[in-house]
């Protein structure tokens, strides 16, 4: 099944998946991903739910040439990345793609602001007087201004992961792969994390894909697209609001 989005709302595409599948292979053979078309344009802020083991990270993974497909194409930035080396794969992701992961994977020796400025060193090897004004900007404008010269130990988890957010950010990627990232913090943590990704989607026309098993949070994406069977479609986000409202009523008679 084909799942995209009007081309009128946002931008082009970015990620683009042709027939993707993916197996894992051992003693047995276990299938993952059946055949997927999926496209992400620029600007979009896209939930992926699935049960836990359907093929979420998995498809991330892939969508961020972490990993490989077993069949299918994907694009990224218009490039089959089939096609590039191992060199020309790792010039792609620190280019195009940012990453943010349930852990946010700090670096505990570095502080706030040299974690951030981390991507920017590895893809030009310094950092100019713009680009880390320019993270420190970002520091600020999600309320780490303070922060910059703390090290991950003397931070919040929600700091931590605002900080990993900025990190993902720093080199000006097309798409931002976030892997529950707010599923290791508590509630209030989690929603302003959340509602930080979305602004700056919003504000900076960068994708957001997100993985998420929080049905609230999916909620808020423009679009839902669900993994079931190793299959893809899209939710109608009212149905799911519906079924989830009666699965509370069901839960609390």
């Amino acid at each position: 099944m084909n799942v995209s989005v009007d081309g009128n709302r946002f931008g082009p595409a970015v990620v683009e998946t042709r027939g993707l599948r993916k197996t894992y292979f051992g003693k047995i053979d276990t299938p993952v991903l059946h055949g997927i078309d999926i496209e992400i344009r620029l600007g979009e802020f896209v939930a992926i739910m699935g049960q836990s083991g359907s093929g979420k990270s998995t498809l991330l993974n892939i969508l961020g040439a972490l990993d490989v497909p077993t069949g299918g194409r994907v694009l990224i930035d218009g490039v089959d990345i089939a096609t590039l080396s191992e060199n020309g794969l790792a010039e792609l992701r620190n280019r195009v793609v940012g990453f943010v992961f349930q852990f946010h994977y700090l670096l505990d020796e570095l502080t706030c602001l040299e974690n951030v400025l981390v991507p920017i060193m590895v893809r030009s090897g310094d950092v100019s007087a713009a680009e880390r004004e320019r993270a420190i900007r970002l520091l600020e404008r999600v309320g780490l201004g303070k922060q910059i010269d703390k090290h991950p130990d003397a931070m919040s988890g929600g700091e931590n992961q605002r900080c990993a957010i900025i990190r993902a950010l720093a080199n000006q990627p097309k798409v931002v792969l976030a892997d529950e990232p707010t599923g290791n913090l508590d509630s209030r943590s989690g929603d302003a994390v959340f509602k930080m990704m979305r602004e700056l989607n919003r504000e900076s026309a960068v994708a957001f894909v997100m993985v998420t098993h929080d049905e609230r949070l999916a909620q808020e994406a423009d679009r839902i697209l669900m993994i079931e069977d190793g299959l893809i479609h899209e939710v109608n986000k009212h149905e799911q609001r519906q079924r989830m409202l009666d699965a509370l009523n069901d839960a609390n008679p």
